[in-house]
């Protein structure tokens, strides 16, 4: 078994408030668990409007397969033009 565990750090350009925060955040774990089938969770960032730390996680029997899937929900995540990845990054474990 092969545990993928990865962060993203957004930084949400034209957030005003926490409110708007939360609807972009929303709207992006929302559509990476749709497309990919995986836990995904705002991890970070909480007390500020314009940053946001996203955790996620996926199982598989495949080291190819379970790395690939974290590299293109980053990617997803980066092509949705919702906020600007500053730093990403993953680990997978053996189990």
């Amino acid at each position: 078994m092969v545990v993928g565990v990865g962060t993203v750090q957004l930084e949400i350009g034209g957030s005003e408030s926490l409110k708007d925060k939360r609807r972009v955040v929303k709207s992006i774990i929302q559509r990476v668990r749709n497309q990919y089938n995986v836990t995904i969770a705002e991890v970070g960032g909480h007390d500020t409007h314009t940053q946001a730390t996203l955790g996620y996680a996926c199982v598989g029997n495949d080291r190819p397969f379970v790395d690939s899937k974290m590299q293109k929900i980053a990617n997803f995540i980066d092509e949705l033009c919702l906020a600007e990845i500053v730093d990403d990054q993953f680990e997978l474990i053996q189990w």
